[in-house]
């Protein structure tokens, strides 16, 4: 398939997704979820726990007391999030980010720390490492299962991870459309990385968009710049559809 028909599928796919509908309870997404709320802890929580069964991950956010999150006492966060657990992460870890969000809405916005990090290159992974050193300092607590959920400060940005629920978050907050909120500002869209998933790269693989087999920040950065040869001002707006053909299966309609 040449670049200009793959274009013109994406295109029309990208605007047929973009619609509230895709966004029900037939139709589980994390975004849902932090959709009811448009506040941006709330919408971290529910992209940090945007892995595994859609279905499971709004089950799961849906028992959250995102309330808790103005609660006076720490202690109470704890107690009202005892015995609550996700896969990877025990009560324990959840009421740690709870935490850590807390203690960091006293003191300042999420967006200003992503901001901060952002302006100072025009880069968006350094305001990625800026919110996740926030977070780590706000709360320094150490586990496993919070080690997978917040992340850390990799030695080397371009041999890591893709940070697939960091990117989505970031595709939430500085977007705006029928999908995405667009609560933040200062951040220009064409400087996003889009969030790469399971499903996201095999799609990528199979339609020529992505070479890189690994599944790591490289791969993200490529099919970035793939997209963005589509869409310079907006590359990410191609991310959900292009979950979404990965997750129903769809992809042969497009070869």
């Amino acid at each position: 398939m040449n670049r200009q028909t793959l274009k013109r599928l994406l295109d029309r796919e990208a605007a047929r997704r973009n619609d509230p509908a895709e966004l029900r309870p037939e139709r589980p997404d994390p975004l849902l979820v932090a959709s009811e709320y448009r506040e941006e802890r709330i919408a971290l929580i529910c992209a940090l726990f945007g892995y595994g069964s859609a279905r499971q991950i709004v089950s799961f956010l849906k028992r959250l007391d995102f309330s808790l999150l103005e609660a006076a006492s720490e202690k109470l966060i704890v107690e009202k999030l005892r015995g609550l657990k996700y896969r990877f992460q025990a009560s324990e870890d959840v009421a740690a980010l709870f935490i850590a969000l807390q203690r960091l809405g006293r003191e300042r916005s999420l967006e200003e720390i992503v901001r901060n990090g952002y302006r100072r290159s025009g880069e968006i992974r350094e305001g990625l490492w800026e919110l996740i050193s926030a977070l780590r300092s706000a709360y320094p607590y150490e586990s496993r299962g919070y080690d997978f959920l917040v992340g850390r400060v990799p030695g080397h940005p371009d041999r890591c991870a893709p940070y697939k629920r960091y990117m989505m978050y970031f595709r939430w907050m500085v977007r705006r459309d029928a999908l995405d909120m667009g609560l933040w500002k200062g951040i220009d869209p064409a400087d996003l990385i889009v969030p790469l998933d399971t499903h996201t790269h095999s799609v990528s693989l199979r339609l020529g968009l992505l070479k890189r087999k690994s599944y790591d920040m490289k791969a993200a950065l490529e099919l970035t710049e793939a997209l963005r040869c589509f869409d310079p001002a907006d590359p990410v707006k191609y991310d959900f559809s292009l979950y979404r053909i990965g997750q129903e299966a769809i992809l042969d309609k497009f070869r």
